[in-house]
């Protein structure tokens, strides 16, 4: 069968190519628009005004303070120069292009070309970038310092098992300052951990002009009789009782020990404010502290919360489906146009359910989930009623659509044989439905179960809440198992609803 091309005739411009140009040089988009090229010039008018706009609001946005227009753009363009200047030349350039182009469109014989679109993505695109405050350099270098809490959330499975917690620690005096009596060395007792500082004295770290951190002495620590490749800290016990994990570089001195226990490091004596009453030598103290376990392994607390967590997540996500299709199947008949154009009574049903439907469904149920715990509180039923209202939007109007695309074959034979509008849907509608009503129904509890994670976050129950409470706490490796929990859960349920499918549909 032969393809036919229609092409749109090109009508002649209402004014001649040298005023469409000026035109849209005073006004952009205005001489397309006379060259009967209307949807041209809108998107371009549209463009630059936008991108113009935009523009206007990022050097505000760099140089709100200055007193003027010109400063702020001299303060912005010194702040900014590699963003600042190439957008103002591509506006510039834009603007040149748009009174070209509009010269070129009043031509009987030219079409419109895609380059100046081209510029116009460009420009969007940077102003996207500046707005988005993309750091690519940002994102390599500070990639290696985010390593270790990527490793702990990708395995946390250490964290998953506890044992009953004994500390091990050994610790040697320091003298503050020097004299000629400095402490001597700690006795060693055979089969306790043993720490030794030389020298027992020193000078703490002091604070100079410039707030700068002038060193104290350097302390060659050893110590042996520790568990050993176990994480050992280094904390620092002051006169006044006062202790803390000493810093260098501005990293927690944290290290292994080797597979004998044993250790040998060197630490900088730490900054400490000692009040002015505490006039003479002062007795420090360093210690090498371990947390070791002992005991059977049980389940930890995070691991216990998951799996608890988990469960009302999906729960939360059944329940949240059962009353969404509970109440959405007679919705969507209301909300189906060939059932419902009979009178134009039910066609104003029709458009009045399809109004709601779309005004429900267009707000995102974590916005429910934060009206909802205003209405009852934090918990599951929060995230049970924000999940189900969208559910109902949801799902009606699919089933809505499903109804409207059946075959109306068999509502024509059981309307001939004289049944009422009940009876037609019972026999006629009704089977048709069932397969898509089971995959659209299936595809929401999928859907309704990864949602419940998200509006945990607002206190709408379920693992969601536990895992934002643990990346505020830092705690990566509990959050690690409450991702893993979520990423296993989904794929179960994937791989159950595709069977389900199978079966059903």
């Amino acid at each position: 069968m032969a393809t036919r091309t229609i092409q749109r005739e090109k009508l002649p411009s209402l004014v001649p190519p040298p005023v469409a140009g000026i035109a849209s040089l005073i006004i952009p988009g205005l001489g397309q628009v006379l060259a009967r090229e209307t949807r041209r010039g809108l998107l371009l008018f549209g463009s630059l005004v936008s991108i113009t706009g935009l523009m206007v609001w990022r050097i505000y946005d760099l140089a709100h303070l200055e007193p003027g227009p010109l400063a702020m753009l001299r303060k912005a363009i010194a702040r900014r120069p590699v963003f600042v200047v190439p957008m103002l030349i591509g506006i510039v350039a834009l603007w040149l292009w748009n009174a070209w182009d509009a010269y070129r469109q009043a031509q009987p014989d030219v079409k419109g070309g895609a380059g100046i679109f081209v510029l116009v993505i460009v420009l969007f695109f940077t102003l996207g970038w500046q707005i988005g405050e993309i750091d690519l350099y940002k994102l390599g270098s500070e990639l290696p310092d985010a390593w270790r809490p990527l490793s702990q959330v990708l395995w946390p499975w250490p964290a998953a098992v506890e044992r009953e917690e004994e500390i091990l620690s050994a610790g040697a005096d320091i003298l503050v300052p020097c004299d000629d009596n400095p402490p001597p060395p700690p006795e060693e007792v055979p089969g306790q951990p043993y720490l030794v500082a030389t020298p027992t004295c020193g000078e703490l770290s002091e604070l100079g002009e410039n707030n700068q951190i002038i060193p104290g002495t350097t302390l060659k620590l050893v110590g042996r009789g520790f568990a050993p490749n176990t994480e050992t800290k280094i904390w620092w016990v002051d006169p006044l009782g006062n202790e803390f994990v000493v810093r260098q570089s501005g990293e927690y001195v944290v290290f292994q020990t080797d597979d004998t226990g044993s250790f040998e490091i060197e630490l900088i004596m730490p900054y400490r404010l000692i009040p002015p009453s505490a006039a003479g030598p002062q007795i420090h103290r360093v210690e090498a502290r371990q947390v070791v376990g002992t005991g059977p392994a049980r389940p930890s607390e995070p691991l216990r919360i998951s799996i608890a967590r988990m469960i009302e997540t999906i729960f939360l996500g059944m329940m949240a489906t059962i009353f969404g299709i509970f109440f959405s199947i007679p919705i969507s008949f209301l909300a189906a146009k060939n059932l419902m154009s009979g009178s134009w009574l039910t066609l104003a049903v029709y458009y009045f359910t399809r109004t709601i439907l779309n005004i429900v469904r267009s707000i995102e149920p974590l916005i429910w989930a934060i009206i909802a715990v205003v209405v009852v509180g934090l918990g599951p039923f929060a995230g049970i009623l924000a999940l189900t209202i969208h559910s109902i939007a949801a799902l009606g109007k699919l089933y809505s659509e499903a109804i409207e695309s059946i075959d109306p074959g068999p509502i024509e034979a059981i309307q001939a044989t004289g049944a009422n509008r009940l009876q037609t849907i019972v026999y006629a509608v009704i089977p048709q439905m069932i397969p898509p009503f089971v995959s659209f129904s299936i595809y929401r509890w999928d859907i309704n179960v990864r949602m419940s994670t998200v509006i945990g976050l607002v206190g709408g129950g379920g693992i969601g809440f536990v895992l934002i409470q643990y990346i505020k706490l830092l705690d990566y490796r509990a959050a690690g198992i409450a991702v893993w929990f979520i990423a296993i859960t989904v794929a179960i349920l994937d791989y159950v609803s595709a069977e389900i499918r199978q079966r059903f549909v």
